[in-house]
C-alpha cells in the first residue's frame, strides 16, 4: 500500500480574514524538497482549543487505517492550543508509528530522530503534570465545597421513610428489627431516629 503524507494546516476563524495558505506553502515546500509527492491536505477553520474538529478527525481516523506514512504540520500550535490535547494525539502517533514534522521548529518525530523523540518525551511529561495539577486542583475545590457545607451526590430520600421508621420505632422495635421490616440498612434507620430526637 502506497502510504500517503498527511499535510494538516488550521486557522482560527473562519470569517476573520485568516488564511491558510502561509503554512501550505511552507508545507508544501518541505514535502517536495523531501520527494514526498503522494500528499493530502487536511484544512480546519476552527479555534484549536476544539478537541473533535472535523479535518483533524478524518486524519486520525486515516491514520488508524493504515493510509498516513507520515504528517506534516508548520506549527505545533496549529495541531492543538491545549497541551493535554495535544499530549493525547502525540501518544496517538507515537502508537501508530507515525512521525509527526514541523517545518518550522525543526521538529521530527521519527523513530530515527533522537532529538524528536527527546522533545515528545518532554511535552508529554509536561502534559501528565499537568493533567495531576488538574486533578489536585479538583479535589481541593470538591473539599472546600464540602467545608463550606455543599452537598454532592443525589439528593438523600430517607425523610420519604420517617414515618414508616416512626411508626414501628412507636411499637417497640429495635433498629435493626425497623432495617429488617423496612428492608433499610441499619445506618438510614438510625439517621432517621438520630434526626428525630433533635428536632
Amino acid at each position: 500500500m502506497n502510504k500517503k503524507t498527511a499535510i494538516y494546516v488550521r486557522v482560527s476563524t473562519v470569517n476573520g480574514g485568516q488564511v491558510t495558505d502561509s503554512q501550505l506553502d511552507e508545507c508544501t515546500a518541505f514535502c517536495k524538497m523531501k520527494g514526498w509527492d503522494n500528499t493530502e491536505i487536511f484544512e480546519d477553520k476552527c479555534t484549536g482549543t476544539r478537541q473533535s474538529r472535523p479535518a483533524l478527525d478524518n486524519l486520525v481516523k486515516q491514520m488508524r487505517q493504515g493510509l498516513v506514512e507520515r504528517v506534516v504540520i508548520f506549527k505545533l500550535c496549529r495541531l492543538g492550543r491545549s497541551l493535554t490535547h495535544l499530549s493525547l494525539l502525540l501518544n496517538e502517533f507515537k502508537s501508530l508509528h507515525i512521525p509527526l514534522i514541523s517545518t518550522s521548529q525543526g521538529l521530527d518525530t521519527s523513530d530515527s530522530n533522537p532529538c524528536g523523540q527527546l522533545i515528545m518525551g518532554v511535552l508529554m511529561c509536561v502534559s501528565d503534570w499537568e493533567r495531576q495539577n488538574l486533578l489536585e486542583r479538583c479535589a481541593a475545590g470538591i473539599k472546600s465545597a464540602k467545608n463550606r457545607g455543599v452537598v454532592f451526590g443525589r439528593p438523600k430520600k430517607l425523610h420519604m421513610r420517617r414515618d414508616e421508621v416512626m411508626e414501628l420505632k412507636a411499637k417497640g422495635f429495635g433498629i435493626r428489627a425497623i432495617g429488617r421490616e423496612l428492608n433499610m440498612a441499619p445506618a438510614s434507620v438510625y439517621k432517621i431516629l438520630k434526626k428525630e430526637e433533635k428536632t
